[in-house]
């Protein structure tokens, strides 16, 4: 499953995300409020005019919003959260209420693309963050030329019962 990379990180949100396996994303790191993963552009994720899709690079750019937005490790569940609770609960999850993308350049088949995500700030249940993606060809130093930029705006909420 796409919670096991070559740098050895996991994240619990990669568990059973299915999207971010088939991209065959990495976590390169993670931190509080912070995740830097990256993949491989294949030919599957291309459109028409030979260059990543746009959709590729907000899906790879949404799972680097994910894994910022929830800790690695939750915090317990406590019926008093504080409404400066940074992160989710064990019976709470974060994810996007909205966000806006621009494409500054085009990357393509068999680029590196890495993508940077940073906690801006948080108040209560919403954040915002900004999501850098870059690409670079193989063998390149990462991470390479800036080709979009992503800003997410959290919500964290009750997480699903079974």
């Amino acid at each position: 499953m796409a919670g096991t990379t070559i740098s050895g990180l996991t994240h619990p949100v990669l568990e059973n995300d299915y999207a971010s396996e088939w991209m065959g994303i990495e976590v390169l790191a993670l931190g509080d409020g912070h995740a830097t993963i990256r993949m491989t552009l294949r030919q599957e994720m291309l459109n028409g005019f030979g260059m990543a899709h746009g959709g590729m690079i907000f899906a790879f750019a949404d799972s680097a919003f994910a894994l910022a937005c929830n800790p690695a490790t939750p915090a317990p569940s406590s019926a008093g959260t504080s409404a400066n609770t940074v992160g989710a609960a064990a019976d709470s999850i974060t994810v996007a209420s909205g966000v806006d993308i621009n494409f500054l350049k085009p990357a393509f088949q068999g680029q590196v693309i890495t993508a940077v995500a940073d906690r801006r700030s948080i108040a209560g249940r919403s954040g915002l963050y900004d999501i850098q993606i870059f690409a670079a060809d193989p063998g390149s130093p990462l991470p390479g030329e800036l080709i979009a930029e992503f800003r997410g705006r959290s919500r964290t909420i009750p997480k699903k019962r079974n």
